[in-house]
């Protein structure tokens, strides 16, 4: 099999990938694009891999090593996003990455506008 086939079909699912981190909100579907976008990567490696080692006397399977390494940290990386999703989830009863611009406890952005409100309420009353 040619190196191209396997070339384009990891670039496709990189760039779709790509897409989804730029254009979801939903950060749970932000996490599957990451995670499309580093199995392209794996099978990257894994296609290079295969096309290096009928050059090379000795094979040592360096990229599949690699791939494996990959895909622990991904499965790490799963892990630790879906908890940090689920515990944003539950204290603000959203995962829309838009509204989530501000995860400190005090909302220090809302309350110059509420202040205003008061005072706009205050100067018509």
């Amino acid at each position: 099999m040619h190196l191209a086939y396997p070339a384009v079909l990891s670039a496709l699912l990189f760039c779709t990938g790509l897409y989804g981190v730029l254009a979801r909100r939903n950060a749970i579907l932000v996490l599957m694009s990451v995670e499309l976008m580093l199995n392209a990567v794996n099978l990257n490696l894994v296609a290079f891999d295969v096309w290096l080692s009928r050059a090379a006397e000795e094979t040592l399977h360096s990229g599949q090593a690699l791939t494996l390494f990959t895909i622990a940290i991904a499965a790490a990386e799963i892990g630790i996003g879906l908890a940090i999703v689920l515990a944003v989830h539950r204290n603000r009863g959203t995962s829309d990455i838009d509204r989530l611009r501000d995860t400190a406890e005090g909302h220090e952005t809302d309350v110059p506008e509420a202040a205003a409100a008061a005072e706009k309420a205050e100067a018509t009353a």
